[in-house]
């Protein structure tokens, strides 16, 4: 959703199938970017990233991840460089396929499910539980962070 949203910012044309995932190239601030987004299986989707990365001959340390986070509270947003992964598997998909866990991360707040009966990967797939209204705001707030990322000297 986040990566839509940049490419409804910035008026890129539509995304292409390529790197077993959906793809576009453009700038932002001044700088060309490509957008993936990865179509395998999450635990998968380090493959994708690693084929673009390798085409585009991108280091692990200009690959930003955007990802949900359970850990942080629904609408919360956060960068990172590197680090742990948190039980995500598919930044432990990129981190085997790119062979580092450098990589930097807008980690997108969704929260814990509030029903203990409720798996961790049921709430990541299903639907958001709050006011449409709310989840732009917080894929805005995400886009944002791509942003400021890309901008930085």
């Amino acid at each position: 959703m986040v990566g839509e949203e940049l490419q409804r910012r910035h008026g890129w044309p539509p995304l292409r199938s390529r790197f077993q995932g959906l793809y576009g190239d453009g700038q932002m601030c001044g700088r060309r970017v490509v957008l993936l987004l990865p179509m395998a299986y999450m635990n998968l989707s380090g493959a994708a990233v690693s084929e673009a990365s390798r085409y585009y001959r991108v280091t692990v340390h200009h690959i930003l991840a955007v990802h949900d986070e359970v850990e942080l509270p629904f609408g919360e947003v956060r960068l990172k460089e590197g680090g742990g992964l948190g039980g995500h598997n598919g930044l432990r998909s990129m981190e085997q396929s790119l062979g580092s866990r450098e990589f930097w991360r807008v980690r997108v707040g969704v929260s814990r499910p509030d029903n203990p009966r409720v798996t961790l990967a049921d709430h990541v797939l299903s639907d958001f539980a709050e006011p449409a209204a709310d989840v732009l705001l917080l894929i805005g707030r995400a886009a944002d962070s791509v942003e400021e990322w890309l901008c930085r000297d």
